[in-house]
C-alpha cells in the first residue's frame, strides 16, 4: 500500500470497519472515543513492558478507530488538524503554562 492521506486513511478504516460490521447499527459515540482509549491504554503496557512492537501496534489501533469514527460521522479530520495546526502557531511557548 503506498503512503496515504489522512483523508484516504479515513475513508480506508472506515470502509473496512463498515465491512466487518462496526456501523451495521447507529454507534455509540462515547463508546466509540473509550475504545481509543482503551488502545492508548494497550499502548502504555506495550511501553511499560518495553515491548516495542506492540507499542507500535496499539497507537496504530488507536489511529484507526479515530480514522473510522471521523469517518463514520462525516469529519474530514485532515481539514480539522489543519486548523488547529494553525491555531496552535498563534499560541504562546508552552501555551503559556509554567510546568
Amino acid at each position: 500500500m503506498n503512503d496515504l492521506t489522512v483523508r484516504e486513511l479515513t475513508v480506508l478504516c472506515h470502509s473496512i470497519a463498515k465491512e466487518k460490521g462496526f456501523w451495521d447499527e447507529k454507534r455509540n459515540i462515547g463508546e466509540a472515543l473509550m475504545l481509543v482509549v482503551t488502545e492508548l491504554a494497550e499502548a502504555m503496557e506495550g511501553h511499560r513492558h518495553q515491548d516495542d512492537a506492540n507499542f507500535r501496534e496499539e497507537l496504530a489501533d488507536a489511529f484507526i478507530r479515530l480514522f473510522d469514527l471521523c469517518g463514520g460521522l462525516g469529519i474530514d479530520i485532515q481539514a480539522e488538524i489543519n486548523k488547529k495546526c494553525e491555531k496552535n502557531k498563534t499560541r504562546p511557548y508552552k501555551h503559556g503554562k509554567i510546568c
